[in-house]
């Protein structure tokens, strides 16, 4: 008997709004493939702050999907993206995590590359070999206040929009006066969308999470989004106080539900993430005048969702490696000249999000093997609890249908 094998748009057909995706949403290649396709190599997604290189050639490298990524600031200063692949051979040319070089220099036969990505010296290549003809191919990058956003796509979608919208809240936190404190990698065994389920709603927080609670407000309209925009007078009252002292604050949601961003505030008397909810920097990074404005929190789909707080700042990154596991990196970010030991405790500073993070993986984890059975079905979202995975979820099939190819899956 043949077993009718569904398209993506057939499942997105049948879609029930306000409940999970079907099992091949989290765990079918076909699907992952497409997530890639569809949504990462064509959007904007974040990549590092830009204090992360702090000095001339100093790099990173990223995979996103099949690319191989190398992210590099130059003499003039500018940080640039570019494939890191050699037009020579295809080899890799950096291939740690990160580092500094003088200049990208291939380990294979040595072709030599500027900063900004001219190739200067390749040995050998004969009279009509031209080097102008063989820079590295560029990756389109944009400086956004200090975060560092890249696009695989030759014809990128707009960002003007988005940068002008978040700018203001985001400039006053002066990231370019920051450096890394922390920088935590973890592989979550689970669907790049579980790890996003999971961010946009704080329902598990309560019998999950002990010590962020002590900080963050169980408040389900803090992690969520009404429907039709709107945010409760309590809400609204500490959106313009924070305005009233400098600190853009409104709920502002984009039209097609791409990015986020409120200054929320914290729980009870809580003005940062520590475990007794006091500062955990003394000096402060940024101009954020309330000790206890929150946190600005800031979503930008697929790769990106981040705290910013009066004292510090956390950016977190969102990576796919596999239709079931996703790397998520969280980088902690103080002023630059804040002292290690003196301004902060860095048990301290990071102790409250490393365990999130854990018990996070763990969720994400027990959820994937759950939908794995055959036994799984779509259920239903919490209306009260859960709008902001709902949200997601919408985006996402939204951004599917704009695909543009029908891919079948395996047969359940």
């Amino acid at each position: 008997m043949t077993i009718h094998a569904p398209s993506v748009r057939e499942l997105l057909a049948r879609r029930a709004p306000g409940f999970s995706l079907e099992q091949p949403f989290y765990i079918s290649p076909e699907v992952y493939e497409l997530d890639l396709q569809a949504i990462f190599y064509r959007d904007w997604l974040y990549a590092i702050p830009a204090c992360q290189l702090g000095k001339t050639g100093s790099y990173v490298t990223l995979r996103i999907g099949a690319y191989e990524v190398v992210i590099v600031r130059g003499r003039d200063a500018e940080i640039r993206a570019f494939h890191n692949s050699c037009r020579h051979r295809g080899s890799l040319i950096c291939a740690a995590r990160e580092g500094q070089v003088a200049r990208l220099v291939c380990p294979y036969h040595q072709w030599t590359y500027e900063l900004d990505g001219k190739l200067i010296w390749a040995n050998d290549m004969g009279p009509g070999f031209n080097a102008a003809d063989y820079g590295l191919k560029p990756v389109s990058l944009r400086n956004l206040g200090g975060l560092i956003y890249i696009c695989l796509s030759d014809s990128p979608p707009d960002f003007d929009l988005f940068a002008q919208r978040i700018r203001p809240y985001v400039e006053v936190h002066d990231l370019v006066d920051a450096k890394v404190a922390f920088t935590s990698t973890i592989v979550e065994k689970g669907n790049w969308k579980l790890v996003w389920e999971n961010n946009r709603e704080c329902y598990h927080c309560s019998s999950n999470h002990p010590a962020l609670c002590r900080s963050f407000p169980l408040d389900p309209e803090i992690a969520g989004v009404q429907a039709d925009g709107c945010v409760s007078e309590r809400l609204q009252a500490h959106f313009d106080r924070c305005e009233a002292a400098g600190a853009p604050a409104q709920f502002h949601l984009s039209a097609d539900g791409q990015y986020r961003a409120a200054r929320m505030p914290l729980q009870g008397r809580a003005v940062s993430y520590t475990m007794d909810g006091k500062a955990a920097v003394a000096r402060n990074l940024g101009r954020v005048a309330p000790s206890d404005a929150g946190t600005l929190l800031l979503f930008h789909y697929p790769s990106t969702w981040n705290h910013f707080l009066p004292d510090h700042s956390l950016t977190f990154r969102v990576t796919p490696v596999g239709p079931t596991e996703t790397e998520v990196t969280t980088t902690w970010l103080v002023h630059k000249d804040a002292v290690e030991g003196v301004d902060y405790d860095l048990k301290r500073l990071s102790e409250v999000w490393i365990a999130t993070n854990d018990e996070d993986r763990e969720i994400v984890e027990t959820n994937q093997k759950g939908i794995l059975s055959p036994a799984y079905g779509p259920g239903p979202y919490s209306p009260g609890q859960e709008s902001g995975v709902s949200q997601f979820v919408d985006w996402y099939a939204e951004a599917l249908q704009r695909a543009p190819a029908p891919l079948q899956v395996a047969a359940e």
